[in-house]
């Protein structure tokens, strides 16, 4: 009943939807997700430039597979930010700011970078993305109180990638 009354308000009033990370403080958060998906632009920039160098005729196979190519750059280097925004406004606190202080820059760099592998298709800036990514997942962990290690990830790109030593 009390579910009915809050419709029939809201299709009266018009409440503005809210959205978060999550409902509740669950505190679940890791920075795998941004690391893996700035992987995936470097490994999305390396399958472009094979596509490109195999030459041949450009028919609708090759554009096919750009734009898949493109497509997936994109949508991980915004994953990339979102998830890094999302820790970073939702989890680190002044204390944390305190002890880090080098996060905000960080951060901006992280955005400025993940719009860079939006908007070009620079190997280096990606694989820039993917270290500053790492140095934020380190301090990371380092707030959690773990140590971290690195280790080449097993799949191309084969770049390294923080991991806490749990």
């Amino acid at each position: 009943m009390f579910y009915r009354l809050l419709e029939a308000l809201d299709r009266k009033v018009g409440f503005e939807e809210a959205k978060a990370h999550c409902d509740i403080p669950c505190g679940i958060y890791d920075p795998i997700v941004a690391q893996i998906s700035a992987l995936t632009v470097v490994r999305m920039l390396d399958l472009m430039a094979a596509k490109e160098a195999e030459g041949g005729e450009k028919n609708a196979a090759f554009y096919n597979s750009m734009s898949r190519y493109v497509a997936v750059k994109e949508e991980h280097a915004e994953k990339v930010k979102s998830e890094i925004r999302v820790i970073w406004g939702d989890f680190i606190k002044a204390p944390q700011l305190e002890q880090f202080p080098e996060l905000h820059g960080l951060v901006h760099k992280i955005m400025m970078l993940g719009s860079k592998a939006r908007q070009t298709t620079d190997r280096a800036s990606a694989v820039e993305l993917v270290e500053s990514v790492n140095q934020f997942a380190e301090i990371f962990w380092k707030v959690k109180g773990l140590g971290v290690h690195r280790a080449k990830y097993p799949m191309a790109p084969n770049l390294e990638l923080v991991y806490p030593n749990l």
